[in-house]
C-alpha cells in the first residue's frame, strides 16, 4: 500500500520527479539567449537581472519537465517570462471583504486601523525617528519606552513590551518567569497557536514543566489550588 504524506504547516512540498521522456525532445534556447532578448530589456532594467534570470530558469524548467510535443517559439517563452516577472514583484497581500461574521479575524488581518493610526505610521516610516535613541541623554535608548507607558495605562499592567504574536508572548513570559518551574494549565487550553506552535512544545522550549489540570470542557478553581506546589510559578495561560 502506498501512503502519501502531505507536508504540514511550514514544511516544503517535495517536487515530484519529471516523466522519463519529459522535455528531452525540445530544443529550448539557453538562459543567456533569453536574458539577452531585447523584449526583456525593460524588465531587466526595472526589477533587475537576478529576478529575470530566475523567471527564465523557471520557465525553461517547466518545459523540461513537460511532455509537450512542440518547442515553443522564443516570443512565447519571453511572454511567459514577462508574466512570471510581474507575478514575482506583485504585492502578495490582497484586499478582501470580510463576510465571516468575525470582526477581528486573525486570518484576515485582525482589527482595521483608523485613519489617524495609519497616518501616524506613514509619518513615522517616512523619516528617521528616535525609535531607540534617548533625546535627553544623547545615548542609545529603549524602544519599549515608546509604548510601555501607554500599554500599562490601558491595561493596568506593571510593565509591557510588544512582540509579533501570542506564541512569542507566551514563550518570552515562560522563559523570563517560569524556566525550570511548574506551569499549571487547564486541559482546555492545550491548544495549537497559529499554524504550528503547540502549547506543550512552547513549554518544553522554555524549559518549563507542564502541569495539566481540569478537563477539556471545564476547569474549576480548586483544580488549580490542588496542583500548586513549591515549584509552581504560573497559573493558567489563556490565549485569545
Amino acid at each position: 500500500m502506498n501512503i502519501k504524506i502531505l507536508p504540514g504547516s511550514g514544511e516544503s512540498q517535495v517536487t515530484p520527479p519529471a516523466p522519463a521522456n519529459a522535455g528531452t525532445h525540445l530544443k529550448l534556447p539557453s538562459v543567456d539567449r533569453l536574458l539577452g532578448d531585447p523584449a526583456l530589456a525593460d524588465v531587466v532594467a526595472t526589477i533587475g537581472r537576478p529576478l529575470v534570470k530566475r523567471a527564465v530558469q523557471e520557465t525553461l524548467e517547466h518545459y523540461r519537465r513537460s511532455t509537450d510535443s512542440q518547442t515553443p517559439a522564443q516570443d512565447a517563452l519571453v511572454a511567459q517570462i514577462r508574466e512570471r516577472c510581474c507575478e514575482s514583484v506583485a504585492p502578495h497581500l490582497t484586499n478582501v471583504i470580510n463576510l465571516t461574521g468575525t470582526v477581528i479575524h486573525t486570518n484576515l488581518g485582525r482589527a482595521l486601523l483608523p485613519k489617524e493610526a495609519i497616518d501616524a505610521v506613514v509619518r513615522a516610516m517616512g523619516s528617521y525617528n528616535a525609535l531607540e535613541f534617548d533625546l535627553v541623554t544623547g545615548e542609545r535608548g529603549d524602544r519599549d519606552s515608546v509604548i510601555e507607558e501607554l500599554i500599562c495605562r490601558l491595561t493596568g499592567a506593571q510593565a509591557a513590551t510588544v512582540v509579533n504574536n501570542c506564541a512569542a508572548a507566551v514563550l518570552l513570559s515562560l522563559v523570563a518567569l517560569g524556566a525550570r518551574k511548574e506551569v499549571i494549565i487547564s486541559r482546555g487550553e492545550q491548544i495549537e497557536i497559529g499554524g504550528a506552535f503547540r502549547m506543550p512544545d512552547i513549554m518544553r522550549a522554555a524549559n518549563c514543566r507542564l502541569v495539566e489540570v481540569g478537563t477539556t470542557n471545564r476547569t474549576h478553581l480548586r483544580d488549580f489550588e490542588e496542583a500548586i506546589t513549591v515549584k509552581w510559578t504560573f497559573q493558567e495561560l489563556t490565549i485569545d
